[in-house]
C-alpha cells in the first residue's frame, strides 16, 4: 500500500504515512507490553497474591494428588509441614523440592 501511495502521490506523503504507521505500531506494542508486565507481576492473575503456605487441600491440588495421599506423605515425613496449633500448612517451595526429587 505504501508503494502504491508513493507512485500516486509522491515520496513526501509516503514518508508521512510510514512515520504515522510506525508511531501507531509503537503505541500498540507499548500497550501490549504494559498489559503483559501487569500479568507477570501478579502470579495469581487479576491482582491476587499467591500464598506461600498451602492447606493440605490446596497442596493436594498443587501436586495433583488426593488429600489422603498428601496426608500419608506427611505422616511418612516425606513432606515437611508448618504447624500452628492444629493447623497444618505446606510450603510451596517444599512441594516443589518434593516434586523435583521424585522425577525419574
Amino acid at each position: 500500500m505504501a508503494k502504491r501511495l508513493q507512485e500516486t502521490t509522491g515520496s513526501a506523503v509516503d514518508t508521512s504515512f510510514s512515520d504515522r504507521l510506525e508511531e501507531i505500531v509503537d503505541r500498540v506494542a507499548a500497550l501490549i507490553a504494559a498489559r503483559l508486565e501487569a500479568r507477570i507481576a501478579s502470579p495469581g492473575g487479576k491482582g491476587k497474591v499467591t500464598p506461600r503456605l498451602l492447606t493440605v487441600k490446596e497442596a493436594a491440588a498443587y501436586v495433583g494428588r488426593t488429600e489422603q495421599a498428601v496426608q500419608h506423605l506427611i505422616h511418612r515425613k516425606e513432606l515437611v509441614v508448618v504447624r500452628r496449633g492444629r493447623r497444618v500448612h505446606l510450603d510451596r517451595a517444599d512441594l516443589d523440592r518434593w516434586i523435583d526429587g521424585n522425577k525419574c
